[in-house]
């Protein structure tokens, strides 16, 4: 390294300008930053801390490596496009950046080839798995380490016992395992919840039909297909008895007793005994919810997904509903209506959002609790349990009204300091989706779809399929891949089609095609056996050629684009970003050879290599993704 570029990065890292979320350690865009900021500062006046914000990563590689938008400096008296010819001019003569170019009003600075390679290759290679990531974040202050994490509450997947794990379930789990691995790499400390659905008067019905049609056997070898199968059965039953109940009163005759007697009053009753713990009520739902968890787990390890609690509706107690009601009724929200305990917001919110809030049942006549009476209870639980800086709830946008009126209660009982607290992250619907056992979705039934349509795709190539140890593992992993990055490749607000054929392609941007680039990538470093120790002493100035360059400018946006996807929350930041680079690395290929290269340039070629390899795995970790090593 130059004595010029070694001082200047020394004097960047010992006299680090308090910028915010600027961490040059971890981040090579942070030290570019610094640089020209205080070099453009000098010439124009402007605080180094404004100019820092306002420097922009560009959209492609053609255009430099990062940008500032001079208009939005608001600088008077001069046109925006005559101050950045003359700073341009005046820029001067720098170790990391070039003398800038201008277009128009934007001044686009390139990074110097030598310095970015010989900063970033090393860094890559020193931090493999970690690198990229930023766990400073998490910090509570991050000059004063002693004060801990943050913590945040991520509820997500949440599926209701007895019921498929739709379309919906398999996108919370996805996105909200996402953004639990995100925060996790950010150094926060992350509590993944899910929140199932396994209590209400639906629950009650459920318990019925398994008095009619339960199988003990059928139950312990697939539990949600069984109880699935029941609830479809019983439901069919209380849809015949309503329409009996409806025929009946259209005749003029007396459907009392059918009310009083029939599925629906006995599904209350159940429930309600549940609600007081009778003991044979509160027995079988303990055995279904059992029976369910354990067989989730199972989908879930196969997604990469753990939990580290399993709440849901039926462990909310009853005196945290009591404390959150009690409070609606102490700011006079909450007024009887035919004997149920309704909040008509209208009266409490102004204008359009009140009536778009409508009303809300809390409670019901006799007494049983609702959805948003266990949601508001579970809020105040978690809140003291675990004493969270945020809470985020994954859940769809076709949720959004009963999440609106969760966050409208908290405001409107006064825990301000908690409502700022929590946020929703929604998402749009995954259209099309069935498999081959018919239109109802199981979760298991999808991933082995996709698992046996790989194998399938896999058989083709029959001289490499024999070089893969596990092809049945290796499959199913490729099929998951393929579900995933489908899920991800667009705005988490966006409805997406689910199709089979496009999603286990190896051509284009799928999950097929990420997982070959980063196994073609292992194989060519496997084949090419130079020691680690060799490849971090490499000599990287014989990395010269354009390919090379632009593989390492595109590694070293990492650490930003991390940065970003904390911002968004949107997965297809960083899988927008994992295609951009394996292009550039799998276009690099008959220009960068590795094996029947010289030595030298051999090991420096693979120290290249090996840092891209570790990005792409650092980023499909991070996504949830198993990288494949073949």
């Amino acid at each position: 390294m130059d004595n010029l570029l070694e001082t200047q990065l020394e004097k960047l890292q010992v006299e680090q300008p308090d910028f915010p979320e600027c961490f040059p350690s971890l981040n090579p865009f942070d030290v570019y930053r610094i640089d020209i900021a205080q070099a453009l500062s000098e010439l124009s006046g402007v605080q180094p801390n404004t100019i820092y914000s306002l420097l922009q990563r560009t959209a492609t590689l053609d255009k430099g490596d990062l940008l500032l938008p001079v208009p939005a400096l608001r600088i008077k008296g001069e046109k925006p496009n005559v101050l950045a010819s003359r700073w341009a001019d005046q820029f001067p003569q720098s170790a990391l950046v070039s003398k800038p170019t201008v277009d128009g009003p934007f001044m686009q600075f390139h990074f110097t080839p030598s310095a970015l390679v010989k900063r970033v290759i090393p860094s890559v290679l020193q931090n493999r798995s970690r690198w990229g990531s930023n766990p400073l974040l998490g910090l509570k202050d991050v000059k004063d380490t002693s004060k801990g994490q943050k913590r945040v509450v991520v509820e997500f997947s949440s599926p209701n016992i007895a019921k498929p794990f739709h379309q919906g379930h398999l996108r919370s789990t996805i996105i909200g395992g996402f953004i639990s691995n995100l925060y996790q790499a950010a150094g926060w400390d992350v509590v993944r919840l899910n929140y199932l659905g396994d209590w209400g008067k639906q629950y009650g019905l459920l318990a019925l039909g398994y008095k009619m049609y339960g199988d003990d056997k059928a139950l312990e070898a697939d539990p949600i297909h069984h109880l699935y199968q029941i609830y479809v059965k019983i439901n069919s039953l209380l849809a015949d008895e309503r329409k009996e109940i409806e025929q009946l009163e259209k005749d003029a005759k007396d459907a009392t007793k059918l009310r009083n007697e029939g599925l629906d009053e006995q599904a209350r009753k159940y429930f309600k005994a549940m609600c007081d713990n009778d003991p044979d009520a509160i027995s079988m739902w303990k055995k279904f919810r059992e029976l369910s968890i354990q067989r989730y787990k199972e989908a879930y390890t196969r997604l990469n997904i753990h939990f580290d609690e399993y709440a849901g509706e039926s462990l909310v107690q009853e005196g945290s509903m009591e404390i959150a009601q009690s409070q609606m009724d102490s700011k006079g929200l909450i007024e009887e209506s035919q004997g149920a305990a309704i909040v008509d917001f209208s009266k409490h919110v102004n204008g359009k959002p009140g009536k778009a809030l409508g009303k809300a049942l809390i409670r019901k006549t006799d007494g049983t609790s609702l959805y948003l009476t266990r949601d508001i209870g579970a809020l105040f639980e978690r809140d003291a349990k675990y004493k969270f800086d945020q809470m985020i709830y994954v859940v769809a946008t076709d949720q959004e009204l009963h999440l609106k009126q969760l966050f409208k209660l908290v405001e409107l009982t006064g825990n301000d300091g908690l409502r700022s607290r929590i946020s929703h992250v929604s998402f749009g619907l995954v259209l099309g989706m069935s498999t081959r056992r018919g239109t109802v979705v199981f979760l298991d039934d999808v991933l082995k779809d996709v698992g046996e349509k790989m194998h399938d795709v896999m058989r083709k190539n029959e001289a490499k399929y024999a070089q893969v140890l596990d092809p049945e593992k290796t499959a199913d992993i490729l099929g998951i891949s393929s579900v995933m990055v489908q899920d991800m490749s667009g705005k988490r607000i966006n409805n997406y089609r689910f199709n089979m054929d496009t999603m286990t392609s190896f051509e284009g941007d799928t999950g097929p095609y990420l997982q070959y680039s980063h196994a073609r990538l292992c194989s060519i470093l496997l084949k090419a056996g130079i020691p680690a120790s060799e490849m971090e002493s490499s000599n990287l100035d014989l990395l010269t050629e354009r390919h090379a360059i632009n593989v390492v400018r595109l590694i070293a946006q990492f650490p930003d684009t991390f940065q970003n996807a904390l911002k968004t929350l949107e997965p297809t930041t960083i899988l927008t970003y994992l295609f951009r680079l394996t292009h550039a690395v799998n276009s690099s290929y008959d220009v960068l050879q590795v094996v029947g290269s010289e030595r030298e340039l051999m090991k420096a070629r693979v120290a290249l290599y090996e840092a891209a390899r570790s990005v792409i795995n650092n980023g499909m970790r991070l996504l949830g993704l198993t990288p494949l090593d073949r």
